[in-house]
């Protein structure tokens, strides 16, 4: 049994996201407090999903009330914010927004779009950057450009099955591979030139097959010219004078694969834009290829941020464990990147300014820091480098304080909340389409499940809930609070929960884990 059928089996117990209210309310930081830099101080997103904490953010909402998310930004819907920032170009804001002003949180769905646009409008089209690779580089790559046949397939005709290849109308005259007839032997074996297996995969060209004659042929083996069909071992039987029988009605071109009945010389196989997977590497060597014209990788540096965060042994003395430095490189591995390092920094602006001035990356990500507290030195460091402000908040939860720039060196940033589960929602929200778009590949492609149970979700903005997928429909997972990785540890994906919940039944999009890949194949590893 896996982990999400365990946390799925026990649904009563396991799950607060559905109907009434939960047995016990749960803190989402866990035993050891809060993690740095996302959804602090925030009532309404608990991270048990439970009537209660909807109550309270509709209540609050109701009466006007101000509400933060780890910071000064606030926490109502995008249509409500009462003076948000005037947008610059193409709807972008300057870095340095001051920490006082409120803002025009971005949608869900439209934080992503801008991801998408970011990605694809700063490097030159894929074409223009495209690398040949040999075969055993172009793993998890996008093709360059569409992938075309340099050969019929197959390139000849072929036998699909190991037996006797015939000419015309039976019984037949059993021949060797050399064209002279085959002995029979009393147990009705053929007994040809010594050591004749007859006409095997590898060989040229061989004679004719005259009519009324048959051939042993094997699986692979190019078809000798004149021969009509192609039975089967299994359904022929030699008799005492060396004829050939077959044991059921014999079609022409059975077990015969014609040549080009895969493909012709020059027909696409494959669009531009397609992953390279382990079938794609298989289809190109097929069809004749050393090499694959693909966009590279687009390149990641982490930038892990906090005076608070411990590498190893467990959380003491006011200390947690770094949980997103070992789990992001490969994430975005899965996710279709090339990840040159992970740096841990301290709260420090200098160190975390040099760091990001000094970065190769086609894209850096942060994590924590995206807020405005007294170590938040995210948005002052964008502010000092000169960058442009794309995302600055998305009306999402968890994950709020997600954060997209163009940096002066036309490369990109994505701030990440600090609390594990915020992080993976900044990371689909925004780096996904990102990467996607950098790496010449298309947009994913939405699907949509149906609930088996019904999910709470916030007053304003949208919720990513993890969930696991059953016969019955998605079922929603309870450990979901920012602040924990217990339910997407467990999960198949996270369902999109738009602003007050969804009942049972009601289908809503679904965002696959990169491992899981049901609906794009999307994985990398």
């Amino acid at each position: 049994m896996t982990a999400g059928d365990r946390e799925a089996d026990g649904i009563e117990e396991a799950l607060a996201l559905v109907g009434g209210e939960p047995a016990a309310r749960h803190d989402p930081a866990g035993p050891s407090g809060p993690a740095r830099g996302a959804d602090r101080g925030d009532g309404t997103d608990r991270g048990d999903g439970s009537g209660r904490d909807e109550r309270t953010g509709r209540e609050r909402a109701a009466q006007g009330l101000e509400r933060r998310d780890a910071g000064p930004e606030a926490d109502t819907p995008a249509s409500a914010a009462s003076s948000a920032t005037p947008a610059g170009p193409g709807g972008a804001t300057p870095a340095g927004r001051g920490a006082s002003a409120r803002h025009r949180a971005e949608p869900w769905d439209a934080a992503r779009a801008i991801a998408v646009r970011a990605g694809g409008s700063v490097r030159p089209e894929p074409a223009a950057r495209a690398r040949s690779v040999p075969l055993d580089q172009a793993l998890g790559r996008a093709l360059a450009a569409p992938l075309a046949a340099l050969t019929d397939l197959p390139s000849f005709d072929t036998s699909a099955m190991d037996g006797w290849a015939v000419s015309g109308p039976g019984p037949w005259t059993v021949r060797s591979a050399g064209g002279t007839a085959a002995r029979s032997t009393t147990d009705g074996r053929t007994d040809g030139p010594a050591q004749d297996h007859g006409i095997l995969a590898g060989q040229g060209e061989t004679a004719p097959l005259p009519d009324g004659a048959a051939v042993r042929i094997a699986t692979g083996a190019r078809i000798p010219p004149d021969a009509t069909a192609v039975v089967r071992s299994e359904h022929a039987r030699i008799d005492g004078g060396g004829h050939l029988h077959a044991e059921r009605e014999v079609v022409p071109g059975q077990d015969i694969r014609p040549r080009g009945q895969e493909c012709r010389s020059g027909d696409r196989l494959l669009p531009a834009g397609t992953l390279v997977t382990p079938a794609v590497l298989g289809l190109a060597a097929a069809a004749g290829y050393d090499e694959l014209l693909t966009v590279p990788l687009p390149r990641v540096e982490i930038l892990v941020l906090g005076d608070e965060l411990l590498i190893e042994g467990p959380p003491h003395d006011g200390l947690i464990r770094d949980a997103l430095g070992p789990m992001l490189a490969p994430w975005l591995r899965g996710l279709g990147a090339e990840v040159l390092a992970t740096r841990r920094i301290g709260d420090d602006a200098e160190a975390l300014c040099r760091a990001v001035t000094g970065s190769e990356a086609d894209l850096v990500i942060t994590t924590g820091g995206t807020a405005a507290g007294p170590v938040d030195h995210v948005h002052p460091v964008l502010r000092k480098v000169g960058a442009e402000l794309l995302v600055d908040g998305v009306a999402v939860r968890p994950g709020h304080p997600m954060l997209l720039a163009r940096l002066a060196s036309g490369h990109h940033l994505v701030g990440l909340p600090g609390n594990p589960l915020a992080a993976v929602s900044g990371l689909l929200t925004l780096a996904e389409p990102l990467l996607r778009a950098l790496a010449g590949r298309p947009p994913r492609i939405p699907y949509r499940a149906p609930l088996r149970d019904a999910v709470h979700g916030h007053p304003f903005d949208t919720r990513l809930v993890p969930v696991v997928h059953r016969d019955e429909g998605l079922v929603p997972l309870r450990f979901n609070g920012p602040a924990m990785l217990r339910g997407i540890a467990a999960a198949d994906g996270l369902a999109v929960v738009p602003p007050g919940g969804a009942p049972s039944g009601e289908e809503l999009e679904v965002i696959d884990l990169p491992w899981t890949g049901v609906a794009d194949g999307g994985c990398f590893t």
